[in-house]
């Protein structure tokens, strides 16, 4: 499975990616595509930035060694999520299919946060 050379979709909400990003072409003309293994180094990467900048900010500020560790924990779970997302994904399935997992419904407190910022 190749990937386009570009803004992954999961990178594109991060700022790690240039809007103005333009398609990157091969001598034949052909998309410049980028592997399985390269897009899992950009997400090793990504989250390693990621935990860089959350130890920066603790050294600086005082934040509770249990907030510290529930943050890396939901951190590393939202990485291993991504990447079982990428080794599911079907080189045929451009997403439009069934999702392979469940959807869980979201726990009350984010739906009643959910509703206080719909209602203004």
């Amino acid at each position: 499975m190749r990937f386009r050379v570009g803004c992954p979709g999961f990178l594109g909400l991060t700022g790690l990616c240039s809007v103005e990003a333009v398609e990157t072409t091969v001598a034949g003309g052909e998309e410049a595509m980028i592997s399985k293994q390269e897009v899992k180094e950009l997400i090793a990467d990504l989250f390693e930035q990621q935990a860089l900048v959350i130890g920066g900010l603790v050294a600086i500020h005082k934040v509770e060694d249990d907030v510290v560790w529930r943050l890396i924990r939901n951190l590393d779970v939202i990485r291993r999520r991504t990447l079982r997302r990428l080794e599911d994904k079907d080189p045929d399935d451009e997403g439009g299919g069934p999702p392979k997992r469940p959807n869980l419904k979201p726990h009350p407190a984010i739906e009643d946060f959910l509703l206080a910022i719909r209602r203004g």
